[in-house]
Parts: structure tokens; sequence; C-alpha cells
């Protein structure tokens, strides 16, 4: 079964994205991993760092998008169904393990979630609102999820900025969440606001589950010539006073003009230039990514044998 882990901030522009895009290829390009990314953000940067725009007008015209698995799950009744093996963009940048499950510009509406929850909580033994709103999130991403398990070693969900339905359900479905963020001082305010929010998503679920995703790690990003700065210096300070050594990753992503060029080649720059500044940080940043899965790993077992005794 694939590990799901989910990259998140409360705050935008931290270089979410990127380290999404460039662990997942390295994973899958390096380490022979098999890997899926998972494009949660209206944005749709995920997609379009590995898909050309013409490749997905082909998928959205086909309605093999994450909008139409969305409307299936909100509207089960839909006649013209796909299911996530037809939606996955396989090989992409022609890599044989890196396959990619393109978001949309539109992903649901609202108001024809809340009218079918406030249905479905009239119908199923009058259950509270809220109840039902749980399940439904806990359910969204996790079945979409759910047939292609099996076929990956990781699964990296790419979350949109802030707190909307479709990131809380993916922080539901992980097993492990990264939280990428810069070395500025607003960037403790995003980190402070996200651990806050999962700590509240925990708390509504616990009646009826145990939502056990846990933090991996912080990854710095863009730090470029911040490193020296007096505001720099106060980030960690406050970093390390609040957080383990073992969840601050060492690696920090430097600012390096060949990332955002990158781009432009619709591949990664652990792809397009791997001798560059910013790739080398990825591809250490994947080793210490696979560390830190190996560390966690071994704890669980250990703490199961400690509760089996």
């Amino acid at each position: 079964m694939a590990y799901i882990i989910a990259t998140a901030n409360m705050k935008g522009g931290v270089g979410k994205t990127t380290l999404s895009v460039n662990l997942a290829t390295s994973l899958a390009k390096d380490h022979a991993k098999k890997v899926l990314i998972f494009d949660l953000d209206t944005q749709i940067s995920a997609t379009l760092s590995i898909m050309s725009p013409t490749d997905f007008a082909k998928y959205r015209k086909t309605k093999r998008t994450l909008k139409y698995l969305i409307n299936q799950a909100i509207q089960p009744e839909t006649r013209s169904k796909i299911s996530v093996k037809e939606a996955i963009h396989y090989n992409a940048c022609k890599l044989a393990n890196l396959d990619l499950l393109p978001g949309d510009i539109e992903l649901y509406d609202e108001f024809v979630v809340s009218e079918m929850l406030h249905e479905e909580a009239f119908e199923v033994d009058r259950l509270d609102f809220e109840t039902v709103w749980n399940r439904f999130e806990r359910r969204l991403v996790k079945q979409i999820l759910e047939p292609v398990l099996e076929n990956y070693d990781f699964i990296i969900l790419d979350c949109a900025p802030g707190y909307n339905l479709m990131t809380r359900s993916a922080l539901a479905a992980s097993d492990f969440y990264i939280l990428p963020a810069k070395s500025e001082p607003l960037s403790i305010v995003g980190i402070q606001l996200l651990e806050r929010r999962i700590a509240q998503l925990k708390e509504s679920h616990a009646s009826e589950v145990n939502l056990d995703i846990k933090l991996l790690g912080i990854v710095f990003t863009m730090s470029g010539n911040l490193i020296t700065s007096r505001y720099y210096k106060q980030v960690m300070q406050r970093i390390n006073e609040d957080f383990d050594a073992a969840q601050i990753f060492k690696t920090q992503i430097p600012t390096d003009v060949n990332v955002a060029k990158a781009v432009d080649s619709f591949m990664p720059v652990v792809m397009t230039n791997p001798q560059s500044a910013g790739a080398k940080a990825f591809t250490q940043i994947t080793q210490e990514f696979l560390q830190k899965l190996q560390v966690a790993g071994s704890n669980q077992q250990q703490t199961q044998l400690v509760n089996a005794q």
C-alpha cells in the first residue's frame, strides 16, 4: 500500500508545488519508486509543471480530471463515469515510475456539496450535519485513491493554500504531511495556523475515528540570501523552540532561477538541470525524506509491539 503524503501550508507562495513535484520526480528517477502526484489546487500548478497546457486541455475535454471524479463522489447517480485509472496521466516527463492525477481550475460547487450533505443528514437517521460533513470529508479523497493505492509506493498530495474541503480531506487521508515554509517571520504564522488546524481536524473526527496523520518535517524553501539575515535567525530560533530537530529537514531549498525556468519545459528542475543548486537540494531532500520515513516506520512498529504486550 502506498504512503500518502500531503504537502500543505496555510500560506501560499512558499514553494509547496515545486517541492511536491521535484520530490515525486526524484523518488521516481533516482530511487525507482512508483509515484503518483495528485493535484488538489485549482491553480493546477503541479499539473502544468509536468503536463503541457495542450495535453491538459485534452484531458479536460474528455472529462479526465479531478473535477469529474469529485463530481461522481458528490452525485453518484452521474451517468457518464470515469475511473481514477482512466484519469491518470501515466509516464509523466517520460518517466515510467511517475504518474499524475490532473487537477482542474474548478473542482466542486460548494452549494451542491452542502445540499447533498443536508439531504444525507435528513435521510440517514437524521444525523447532525457536522457528523455527515466529517464522514464525507474523510471519504472524499480516500475513495478516489482507493482503487490505485496498491499500484504506488508514494502518493504525493499537493494541497491548495488555506484550509478548504479538499485540503482537509487530503489531510484526513494522509499518513504524513510535509510543511514547506519560507525562512521569514510570516512563515511562523503559517506553520502555527496549519498545526492548529490539523489539531482541530483530529479533534472534530475523534468521536468516530483516530486520524493518525503525523508531521514528517518542515522544509525551508527559497532560502537564498535570507540565510544570513536577522529575520532568518529569528525564525529559526522560534522553529527550534517549537519543534524537535528531527521534525526539521536539514537541507534547505535555495533560490535558483533554474527552478523557475524548468516550468517552461513542463518538467521539474531535477530533470531539466540536475546539476543546478536547486536540483541538488531537491535530491538531498528526497534522501532525507526516505530516511525520515524509515525512522517513522521503525517507531510505529515499536509502538505497535508495546501496545500488543
